[in-house]
């Protein structure tokens, strides 16, 4: 799901330009909204990791949050919104660029881009937009008091909670495959919580990870082949290419467990999950109580207040698995 905010513009811009300006891309291009801080409006920094439905999906939630608390581009804030693409050297200049433009409040949507916003300034707030372990990501000191410049929003998943309904529509599961990036600090703190249930229940776990979305179509099809079903953290690299992934995980019949409700909407089986938009929409009331004067370093790190059940029924169909009707009755259903 992408989407157009119409106080947001996006520009598209070559690589030779962005060198001419704040942002470079090294190979890619980044989109932005370029503007810069030479009004008395607010200025608000948000650093998107990548574009795909769920981080897209925050980010929509974020800006229609803040219009809600008053903070509308061009008329009563500047809002700087740029994405990263991925691309380790376009967040370092992104960050540098919020500094140099005088940013009053920043947002990192990912944990990538949140670390390259903390790495740039320790002055300037930084509001976390979904990061599943601020702990483990070194971004902050404690969850109820962060202790320096950065609080937010952390979209930690109920792995438990997913593992009761792996268990449920796989009653006869016996090895279960976990596929994730190396590189993301967030997928590899879901990872080792996932191992410890998956050995309470007995299941034996086939792990393969990935260092870029090129890597997922050929890994996918080898754990594909080794497993009865296949689980996935938040992750990043697997949600730019969640349609190959399904592609090679449907030719063995074999469902996939995602851990948000976008990749169920791509072809994932089900979940137990966050609703990534409601996740903007509460960093951006995070976001506004730091402008409001609120200080980060007493601001206790805030969590989704609810999960959801997602069925994909299609999928169920096809991959030839029957929902009970009591999970049916309580989930929200993608056809």
């Amino acid at each position: 799901m992408s989407f157009i905010h119409s106080n947001i513009k996006f520009t598209f811009l070559t690589a030779a330009a962005l060198l001419l300006g704040a942002c470079g891309t090294n190979e890619q291009e980044a989109s932005s909204h370029v503007t810069s801080n030479d009004s008395d409006l607010p200025y608000i920094g948000i650093m998107q990791l990548a574009s795909h439905p769920a981080l897209d999906a925050i980010t929509e939630g974020i800006i229609d949050q803040l219009a809600e608390e008053g903070y509308v581009d061009g008329k009563t804030a500047t809002i700087d919104l740029q994405n990263a693409q991925g691309d380790q050297s376009n967040m370092q200049q992104i960050a540098e660029r919020f500094i140099s433009n005088d940013a009053d409040i920043t947002i990192g949507i990912a944990t990538p881009a949140a670390q390259a916003l903390a790495n740039a300034t320790k002055d300037i707030p930084i509001i976390l937009g979904a990061i599943t372990d601020p702990l483990a990501a070194n971004l902050v000191a404690s969850l109820d008091a962060p202790g320096g410049n950065v609080t937010g929003v952390s979209d930690k998943i109920p792995v438990a909670e997913q593992f009761d309904l792996i268990m449920e529509l796989v009653p006869e599961l016996k090895t279960i495959g976990f596929l994730y990036s190396s590189s993301e600090d967030n997928s590899l703190s879901s990872a080792k919580e996932a191992e410890a249930i998956a050995a309470s229940l007995g299941l034996k776990v086939v792990t393969k990870t990935v260092n870029s979305a090129n890597d997922i179509p050929q890994v996918a099809e080898s754990l594909a082949q080794e497993v009865d079903a296949i689980w996935v953290p938040t992750d990043n690299i697997i949600a730019t290419s969640t349609l190959s992934l399904i592609e090679a995980t449907d030719a063995y019949q074999i469902p996939v467990f995602p851990s948000v409700d976008t990749m169920v909407e791509e072809g994932g089986l089900a979940t137990v999950g966050l609703n990534q938009y409601t996740i903007g929409v509460q960093t951006g009331s995070v976001t506004a109580d730091i402008l409001e004067g609120a200080d980060p370093s007493t601001y206790a790190i805030q969590y989704p207040e609810k999960t959801e059940l997602i069925i994909n029924k299609n999928k169920a169909e096809k991959l030839n698995i029957i929902i009970p009707e009591n999970v049916l009755e309580s989930a929200r259903i993608i056809e």
